[in-house]
C-alpha cells in the first residue's frame, strides 16, 4: 500500500513538458561568468507569471520576489554563470591563446568546437591539437595545459583575426547542447549550476499553481559570478539582508571511474539530494530540511563539507551579519565538462525538498540555538 501524502507534499510528477522546454532553452543559451544577462532574461521570463515583482542588480543577479512587503525574508538561491574562456593573446599567424574564466578544464579542450563572442556576433573556432602521428608513441611529452592550448578560427594572421571582430577579452563558450540520455538523465554543459536555476524556478511555479500562501517574503535569487568566487552572492546578500537562505548547487557523483571516495565521499546519482554539514550550515535549519525529507519520503544523502562548502552558501551564511543558511546539492557526473549529467529523479526530489522546506518555515522563525 502506498504511503499517504502529507497535506503540503508535491505531486509525484513535479516537472512537465513546458518545464523541459524552458530547461532546454535555458541550458542551450550561453551565460558565461560576467556575461550572464541573456540567460537571466530567459529565467526571468519563465518565473514572471509566478512572482509579485523582480529586480536585477548592477552585475546581473536576478531576483524574483513574492510578498515583497514582508519583513521576514527567505531566500532560495542558485547561480547562473557557466565556465568559459577569454581570448588572451593573438599570435602574428592568427592563433588564439586563452585564459580561464572560472574553472574551465584545459584537458578536455583539444578538438572541442567553440564560439567566440564578439560585437559582430558569435565567431566559430576550434581548439586545435597536434595529430597523434607526430607525437611520440608511449611518451606523451606535450599534454594540454592552459599555456599551450590554442584556438584556430580559420584566420592566418593577427590582422585577419581582428577584422573578424575578435580581440583580447572576448569571451569563449562551448556550443554543446542539452540532451536526454536513456530517458532518465539530463546531459549538457552548464548544468553546474543552471540546473539550480531551473529547480528554484520550478519551486516557484509549484507554489503558484498549488495556491500556497507564504507568511514571509520569498526571494528567488539567480546569482552571477559564483564560478570566480561567490561574487554575486556576496553582493546580493547585503542588498536583501535575508533571515534564511536555502542554496542549491551541484556536488560530485563519486561512483564514476577514477573518483576517490576516501577523499570526496560517497554520493550517487539517483539516491537523492545531498544535504551538507559544515560551519556555514545552520544546524537548526538543516534539521528542518531533513525532517521534511523524512516526512515526505524524499530520499537524501549526507555530506561533510568541513571548513567551507565552496558554494554560495558560504557567502549567505557569513554575510549581512549572519544568515541562517543551508545547502541542498544535486549529484552530478563529469563536472566542468560539456557532458555534465544528472538524473531526473534527483532533480524532482531537490524541487520537492525545497518546496516542502519552504512550507514548513514559520513567519519570524528564529533558528538560533540560544534565544
Amino acid at each position: 500500500m502506498a504511503k499517504a501524502k502529507t497535506p503540503n507534499s508535491t505531486p509525484e510528477k513535479v516537472t512537465n513538458a513546458n518545464s523541459i522546454k524552458f530547461l532546454e532553452k535555458y541550458l542551450n543559451n550561453a551565460s558565461p561568468t560576467g556575461f550572464e544577462w541573456p540567460g537571466q532574461e530567459i529565467w526571468l521570463d519563465y518565473i514572471k507569471p509566478y512572482i509579485d515583482e523582480y529586480f536585477v542588480d548592477t552585475y546581473g543577479t536576478a531576483v524574483g520576489v513574492i510578498n515583497p512587503k514582508a519583513e521576514y525574508k527567505v531566500v532560495i538561491e542558485a547561480h547562473a554563470d557557466e565556465i568559459s574562456w577569454f581570448v588572451h593573446y593573438i599570435t602574428d599567424d592568427g592563433m588564439i591563446y586563452v585564459k580561464r574564466n572560472g574553472g574551465s578544464d584545459h584537458q578536455i579542450a583539444p578538438s572541442k568546437r567553440v564560439l567566440i563572442h564578439t560585437d559582430n556576433g558569435k565567431i566559430p573556432a576550434v581548439f586545435g591539437w597536434p595529430a597523434i602521428h607526430v607525437r611520440k608513441s608511449g611518451k606523451e611529452e606535450k599534454i594540454p595545459k592552459t599555456t599551450n592550448i590554442f584556438l584556430d578560427c580559420g584566420a592566418r594572421s593577427k590582422k585577419e583575426v581582428e577584422e573578424m571582430g575578435i580581440h583580447v577579452g572576448c569571451v569563449i563558450t562551448y556550443p554543446d547542447e542539452f540532451m536526454i540520455l536513456n530517458k532518465k538523465h539530463y546531459v549538457g554543459r552548464a548544468l553546474d549550476n543552471r540546473m539550480g536555476g531551473f529547480m528554484i524556478a520550478e519551486v516557484v511555479r509549484l507554489l503558484s499553481e498549488n495556491k500556497k500562501k507564504l507568511p514571509f517574503g520569498l526571494y528567488i535569487v539567480n546569482a552571477v559570478q559564483e564560478e570566480i568566487g561567490l561574487r554575486g552572492a556576496e553582493m546580493i546578500v547585503e542588498r536583501i539582508r535575508p533571515d534564511v537562505a536555502i542554496v542549491t548547487d551541484v556536488c560530485h557523483d563519486t561512483t564514476t571511474p577514477m573518483m576517490d571516495k576516501y577523499e570526496q565521499g560517497h554520493f550517487k546519482s539517483g539516491d537523492g539530494p545531498v544535504v551538507s554539514y559544515a560551519p556555514a550550515v545552520q544546524n537548526n535549519l538543516l534539521r528542518l530540511i531533513i525532517e521534511q525529507a523524512e516526512k515526505n519520503n524524499i530520499p537524501f544523502q549526507r555530506m561533510a563539507a568541513s571548513r567551507y562548502t565552496g558554494t554560495d552558501t558560504d557567502a549567505f551564511a557569513f554575510g549581512a551579519g549572519g544568515v541562517a543558511s543551508a545547502l541542498i546539492s544535486l549529484p552530478l557526473r563529469y563536472m566542468h565538462t560539456t557532458v555534465e549529467m544528472v538524473q531526473k529523479d534527483d532533480v524532482e526530489n531537490v524541487i520537492r525538498l525545497i518546496y516542502n522546506s519552504l512550507l514548513s518555515i514559520k513567519d519570524n522563525q528564529d533558528f538560533r540555538y540560544i534565544k
